[in-house]
């Protein structure tokens, strides 16, 4: 069921980034704006501060969204993109897979010292069975995904077209390696 969730804001998220006559940046996705169906199904909602983009202007803006879920460019650029969504989006992905919050991890990345791994099922909700099989193929791949697009630059950042492409084509390559062995180092570094 929080993979459905992360799928369904994924392809929600790409819709409004390329499929609208104008982009649509939400400016605060959070878990605070997802409302679910009864089938589970999400919902973004809460366009309250939602942004067109318009190609034609420097898309300057005041800050926006919610503390913990914010992009750390915005603080400084004040300049809204797609890319700010896409921080956003990682942070609830993490959320969704972990239970909680995921800003003691977040903060923790750049600091991890060497030889001091993380392990993905210690950060995964310990409330969950661990995953297996096609399962554990599918949180790996949307936990790489989540770390790349919290990446501090946003040129870095997959856009939700192309994550929602690689959701779709189900082209997550097979686990090379116990589940219970694969580490957060390991999954830096996807890229569109």
């Amino acid at each position: 069921m929080r993979l459905k969730v992360v799928h369904g804001l994924v392809h929600a998220l790409a819709y409004l980034h390329r499929d609208c006559s104008l982009p649509i940046v939400h400016r605060d996705v959070s878990v605070n704006n997802i409302l679910l169906e009864s089938d589970f199904e999400p919902r973004l909602s809460d366009f309250g501060t939602a942004k067109l983009l318009n190609p034609d202007s420097s898309n300057w803006t005041t800050v926006a969204g919610s503390y913990g879920y914010m992009a750390p460019e915005l603080a400084y650029t004040m300049r809204v993109t797609e890319k700010c969504d896409v921080y956003s989006f990682g942070v609830v992905a993490l959320e969704v897979m972990m239970g909680k919050h995921p800003g003691e991890l977040i903060s923790s990345l750049p600091s991890l010292p060497e030889g001091k791994e993380l392990l993905l099922k210690e950060t995964l909700d310990q409330r969950l069975p661990t995953p297996a099989g096609q399962l554990a193929e599918e949180v790996v791949f949307i936990v790489k995904v989540a770390l790349a697009c919290i990446s501090s630059n946003p040129s870095s950042r997959p856009s939700m077209r192309f994550v929602a492409q690689e959701i779709s084509a189900q082209s997550q390559a097979c686990i090379p390696q116990p589940f219970e062995t694969i580490t957060i180092g390991m999954l830096n570094g996807f890229q569109e």
